[in-house]
């Protein structure tokens, strides 16, 4: 009976063993991001304060990815705090900063949405830079694997040779003076330099989308400052205030210093617009 007893007592002491380990081991998942975060603030943020941004910006993801090469993000800007800026960071990805969004005069910077490559489980950090450069910060944890070196394929062969063609959507009704969402999408492969073509065996060289610059007639909508995450032909969803019926232009430069330069009218003379 004490054999059988003491049986149970060691049974015991093992499982608490093995939950205990588990345990620890979420813990320590959970302290290294953490600290890949510290480190990432004192990179990109060196002696600034980042506060808990609740109620000033919000980022909507999904938790697990269907497509780690197209991830979508949500911006919100929520507050009536005036926001000059938002940075994206995918704190695992090779690249942690992956687009600097700054609002200029036209904007209505409510909300932003953009498709980025997502590497491998990370948390991704939304920072909010206000007028006085406060920042705020808000964070989601994505489950998705191996977006920046999803091979190169068919879809971005088309991409390279329809190299900066755009096209720009508005879905929201146009009317002068009253905020607008758009939709712009750029024909651009954005290669890395982790991408392997599946024929050749040989890696794409690194071509990508570093700045865009949007204005409606002359007034600054929205400057973005970008690195190797953006997705295969990016698609960005913004907001802009035209005071009347303009133009919007688009200016785009990547990695090899090569410029691309759309004008839209809106609102379009059809539902889309393409240049």
């Amino acid at each position: 009976m004490g054999m059988m007893r003491r049986f149970f007592l060691i049974a015991a002491c093992g499982l608490g063993t093995i939950v205990c380990t588990h345990a620890a081991s979420a813990d320590d998942e959970a302290a290294a991001r953490s600290e890949r975060w510290a480190e990432l603030q004192r990179a990109i943020f060196p002696g600034r304060t980042i506060s808990e941004g609740a109620g000033v910006i919000q980022l909507d993801a999904p938790p697990r990815a269907l497509d780690a090469a197209l991830v979508p993000f949500t911006i919100t800007l929520p507050s009536d705090k005036q926001i000059k800026s938002v940075f994206l960071v995918i704190d695992n990805n090779p690249g942690p900063l992956a687009g600097h969004f700054t609002f200029g005069a036209a904007a209505d910077p409510r909300t932003l949405k953009v498709r980025m490559r997502v590497n491998s489980y990370t948390n991704v950090h939304a920072v909010a830079e206000d007028s006085a450069g406060n920042l705020y910060a808000v964070e989601k944890f994505v489950k998705a694997s191996g977006g920046c070196s999803a091979p190169a394929g068919s879809i971005d062969e088309e991409s390279t040779r329809n190299l900066g063609q755009m096209k720009l959507k508005l879905v929201s009704e146009f009317a002068a003076g009253e905020p607008v969402q758009a939709q712009l999408m750029i024909r651009h492969p954005n290669f890395n330099g982790m991408q392997m073509d599946q024929l050749t065996r040989l890696y794409a060289p690194a071509h990508f989308i570093r700045t865009m610059n949007i204005t409606y007639d002359d007034q600054p909508v929205l400057h973005l400052e970008s690195d190797i995450a953006l997705s295969t032909d990016p698609v960005i969803t913004f907001g802009f205030k035209p005071s009347r019926q303009g133009k919007l232009k688009v200016e785009v430069t990547d990695s090899k210093e090569q410029s691309f330069v759309r004008e839209f009218s809106v609102p379009p003379a059809t539902a889309s617009s393409t240049l």
